[in-house]
Formats: C-alpha cells, sequence, structure tokens
C-alpha cells in the first residue's frame, strides 16, 4: 500500500523524493523500493547501478522554508544562516537507518535483482543523501548529493 502524505511538510518531501527518483534514473539507477519501512526506520529509496546498491536518504527544502533558514551556499556573505538540510542526519537518525539497512541486506531481495540473477549478499553497497531544494513557485528544483555517507 502507497504511503500517503498529508502534512504540507510530507508533502514537499514526498515531491523531493519524486524530484530524487527522476535524478536517478537520467542518472543510469534503477530504482528498486521506496519507503522501505520497518518499526525502526525508513529507507527513502533504494537504487542499484554497476552491481552495487544504494540506500538514499532524501531530504527537501522549499523556498519558502528557505526564507527562514537559508543554506549557507545561498548566502556565503551572512554566517547567520547556516542551516543545512543534511545536518538533519543526526545520530540516531544514521543509527535508526544502519538497522533498517541491515534488515533489508537479510531480507529475500527484491523481485528486480532476483529476475537480474543478482545474489544481495554478494553486493557493494553505500549510503547517499540527496538534498533537493525546492522552488515550487517557479517549478525548480537543484539537487546536492552527498556520497558515500559513513553511518
Amino acid at each position: 500500500m502507497p504511503k500517503v502524505f498529508t502534512s504540507e511538510t510530507q508533502k514537499i518531501g514526498e515531491l523531493g523524493e519524486n524530484i530524487a527518483v527522476r535524478f536517478l534514473v537520467k542518472h543510469g539507477f534503477s530504482i528498486l523500493d521506496r519507503n522501505y519501512t520497518k518499526k525502526w526506520g525508513e529507507i527513502d529509496i533504494i537504487a542499484e547501478k554497476d552491481k552495487k546498491l544504494y540506500f538514499i536518504e532524501v531530504k527537501s527544502v522549499s523556498r519558502e522554508t528557505l526564507n527562514t533558514f537559508i543554506p549557507k551556499s545561498y548566502n556565503d556573505s551572512d554566517d547567520r544562516y547556516e542551516h543545512r538540510p543534511e545536518d538533519n542526519m543526526h545520530p540516531w537518525k544514521l543509527k535508526r537507518l544502519s538497522r533498517t539497512i541491515q534488515t533489508y541486506l537479510l531480507s529475500p531481495p527484491s523481485l528486480k535483482l532476483r529476475r537480474a540473477g543478482k545474489k544481495i549478499e554478494e553486493m557493494e553497497w553505500q549510503v547517499d543523501l540527496l538534498v533537493v531544494f525546492l522552488d515550487i513557485k517557479n517549478k525548480k528544483a537543484k539537487i546536492k548529493v552527498v556520497s558515500d555517507i559513513i553511518l
């Protein structure tokens, strides 16, 4: 059953995830799963490329939110604004993500992997973060990729 997003924040997150999926597909990734959820955590996107698994966390922020929290890269001259969406990757979030990834790795492989004849236990994997900056009014998005996060 697909996840239902009701709050404005959840809708921004869903839009950011959809944009992230399009970005990944455009760059040659095969999407295996989205919103893989267990009681102890969730993985936003699970993708595969070049025989490697990618567990991808997506952080989305809209331009309206940026009026209060402007990432330093948008305004380097003003030290007041230091909030970056990737700063929300707290140690407890990384721990939950790690546990959820381990659960995924121990579960039966996805149908897409089975069809491709790939064994999940033999695949390399990494964790990436995609930060999606949304300008909803102008229908534009900017994506920042933080590769190979250490859990």
